[in-house]
């Protein structure tokens, strides 16, 4: 057992309760780990006018890994304008710890659309429309302009795409399928697929498939079982998780990694759930998605058996959770995933 400098950002809303369970079933796991808080945020920006300084980021560098809670302000709020936090925090640690894979696994619970389904999800992170290339021409008036490009990159598209091949040859269906939309995106999506298909000839025992996003949304409802493993790009990504997310059990229960797999800086853990400011503090707040988080964050450690209990506690207590979620409080089944652990 190692032991190991964790960064935790609480964050806003439900993170801070929702990360202290996570942290309470990793030390149940015998796991040694030093914590240390970092107070940033939606209330941190509107106390202190800051979101993410040069001087935080460098001591972020020094930690093993980051298990963040939840960033955002209450809905309605003015007092953070949009893409502020989301550009120069959540952006911003992609970007400059180079965490180009998002990972997220969904495993179906018992009562779920996708019951005794699983679906990896890898979704390019530091690419296409979240790149952030684009700009406004005349703002507010009749006559405004604005673009939003997508920027893919032979080195980005590959290195994601190698990934998920070598993902999917590790689990037992050794099933990839590349969604995008290839006949419409035409020059993202040629290349996405070129690449596609060139590192296929390098993976000979992992069965591949091609998948226009609009319709992977329909399978994903209508036939979960479908996909074992999908790879696209940011945008699409972000859309199709959260979709697998309900499809899978709820997205209460849906975890991410945001890694580095060259382990050139610290990865990021968190939740794919939002702040809910209107149940934060109630200690009404599921906090398996965090706990699953914290067990991809132990497994990217290294720390593989204590992983495996982590997530096996996580899906006992989730298909035990129907006829008891509204009377469990959210550190009950922080201590319920603990016992198992």
């Amino acid at each position: 057992m190692g032991d190991y400098k964790i960064a935790v950002i609480g964050g806003d809303g439900i993170g801070p309760e929702v990360t202290d369970e996570a942290l309470k079933v990793v030390r149940a796991t015998g796991v040694a780990v030093e914590t240390k808080e970092f107070e940033l945020g939606a209330r941190h920006y509107v106390e202190t006018g800051e979101v993410l300084t040069e001087e935080t980021l460098d001591d972020l560098r020094n930690f093993d890994a980051i298990l963040l809670g939840a960033i955002g302000p209450a809905i309605g709020s003015k007092e953070v304008p949009p893409g502020i936090l989301e550009r120069g925090l959540l952006l911003k640690l992609r970007f400059a710890l180079d965490l180009y894979i998002n990972l997220r696994p969904f495993s179906g619970t018992k009562s779920s659309l996708a019951k005794n389904n699983e679906l990896y999800v890898v979704r390019e992170n530091t690419e296409g429309p979240y790149a952030g290339e684009g700009g406004q021409l005349r703002p507010g008036t009749p006559f405004e302009v604005a673009t939003q490009g997508s920027v893919n990159t032979y080195h980005g598209v590959e290195r994601c795409v190698r990934f998920a091949f070598e993902l999917a040859r590790d689990t037992k269906r050794k099933n990839l399928t590349l969604v995008h939309k290839t006949n419409v995106l035409v020059y993202a999506g040629s290349l996405w697929q070129r690449i596609f298909e060139e590192t296929a000839k390098e993976f000979g025992d992992v069965e591949t498939s091609y998948c226009h996003v609009d319709a992977a949304t329909i399978y994903l409802v209508t036939d979960p079982g479908r996909f074992g493993v999908m790879v696209t790009d940011n945008l699409f990504g972000d859309i199709l998780t959260d979709l697998a997310g309900a499809v899978y059990g709820g997205i209460g229960l849906a975890a991410s990694a945001n890694l580095n797999p060259a382990r050139t800086g610290p990865s990021l853990f968190e939740p794919v759930h939002g702040a809910a400011h209107d149940i934060a503090g109630q200690n009404k707040a599921n906090p398996l998605g965090a706990i699953r988080s914290a067990a991809m964050m132990l497994r990217h450690l290294g720390e593989s058996e204590a992983a495996k209990r982590v997530e096996d506690a996580v899906l006992g207590v989730s298909d035990n959770l129907d006829n008891q979620a509204e009377r469990l409080s959210t550190a009950d089944i922080g201590d319920a995933v603990a016992e198992r652990v």
